[in-house]
Parts: C-alpha cells; sequence; structure tokens
C-alpha cells in the first residue's frame, strides 16, 4: 500500500474542501477553517491513479451531493481512528439522507447507551464529513450542536438535505444566505 498522502482541492458551496486519499481511499476532508498548519509540504499533489481516481470521485460525488442530485456516497474510506471511534463512524454511515439523530441515539445503536459524551468526541474527530454524515447528530433536545465546519454549515447541510429546522432547533444567529 502507498503510504504517501496525495491530496486536491474541492470547491463547494460550503467553501473549498482539502481532499486527501491513500493507497486508493479517501482518508480526509478539510473544512477551510482546518486547511491552516497542515503538513501539506509532506503530502503530494501528484497523486497514483488509485488515489487520482478516489479524489475525483469523491469531488464528483460531493458536486452531485450540493446540487442536489445525491443522498448516498461511494467512494472507498480509509478511516484511521480507535476502535470505538471506528463503531461510531459506521453507525453515522446508517443515517439516512434527510433525518437527524441524537448523540444518545447514536450511542444506543453501539450498545452503549450512557457514553453519549464519548460519542460526541467521537463524531467531532471524524475525519470525512458529509460522507460520514455526522452533521446530521443533533442534541437530544432538537437543538444544533457543534460541528467541525461550524454550526452555520451543518445548518446548511441539514438544509439541503431537507431537513425543516423549526426555531428552536436552529443556531442562535441567523445563517447567512442558504445555497
Amino acid at each position: 500500500m502507498n503510504d504517501a498522502t496525495c491530496y486536491s482541492y474541492c470547491d463547494t458551496p460550503i467553501g473549498r474542501l482539502l481532499l486527501t486519499a491513500q493507497g486508493g481511499a479517501l482518508t480526509a476532508i478539510y473544512f477551510a477553517r482546518h486547511q491552516e498548519g497542515l503538513p501539506k509540504s509532506e503530502w503530494r499533489r501528484d497523486a497514483t491513479a488509485l488515489e487520482r481516481a478516489a479524489l475525483q470521485a469523491t469531488a464528483e460525488q460531493l458536486q452531485t451531493y450540493f446540487a442536489g442530485e445525491r443522498t448516498t456516497f461511494e467512494v472507498p474510506l480509509d478511516l484511521q481512528g480507535t476502535p470505538f471511534e471506528r463503531r461510531v463512524w459506521k453507525a453515522l454511515l446508517g443515517i439516512p439522507f434527510g433525518e437527524t439523530v441524537s448523540y444518545r441515539d447514536i450511542a444506543e445503536r453501539i450498545g452503549q447507551p450512557k457514553a453519549c459524551r464519548a460519542v460526541g468526541l467521537a463524531n467531532g474527530r471524524n475525519p470525512v464529513p458529509i460522507i460520514v454524515p455526522c452533521h446530521r447528530v443533533i442534541g437530544s433536545n432538537g437543538t444544533l450542536t457543534g460541528y467541525g465546519g461550524g454550526l452555520e454549515i451543518k445548518e446548511r447541510l441539514l438544509v439541503l438535505e431537507g431537513i425543516e429546522l423549526p426555531k428552536k432547533r436552529r443556531r442562535q444567529q441567523p445563517a447567512a444566505q442558504l445555497f
């Protein structure tokens, strides 16, 4: 397996995303606000055919998602994390497009109903947001809670998926223009 990290960018309505791949599988998606300080000097832009295919497929699928033409993703993933984090991320993949669940729901799905906080931490460490839909996880009281890309982006993704956010679920401040 090729152990060099290859990268490319994908322009989206929520900003420029940085995509990384290794060995033909997507390894990470970084929002614009998290791209500063990454070890890009150690990464390669000249991907092998396998990495190029994974990066291109990811970019194309993200574009069709943002165009409202895609509800699931089919890209190979290489998710590095603890066994607990990987269980949480697998549970996130089971949240259907256009639906939300709570951290408690995820904790129950993985058989650890008291692990809500740990689920929240694992959710926040999700290396491939959007594809592994951590934006679909909300507070038990229906409010939008933390998101690596920021709550405005979380709200925009949920609205894109047709989730109507009642006032009590919305962030405190109004979102900037949606798409």
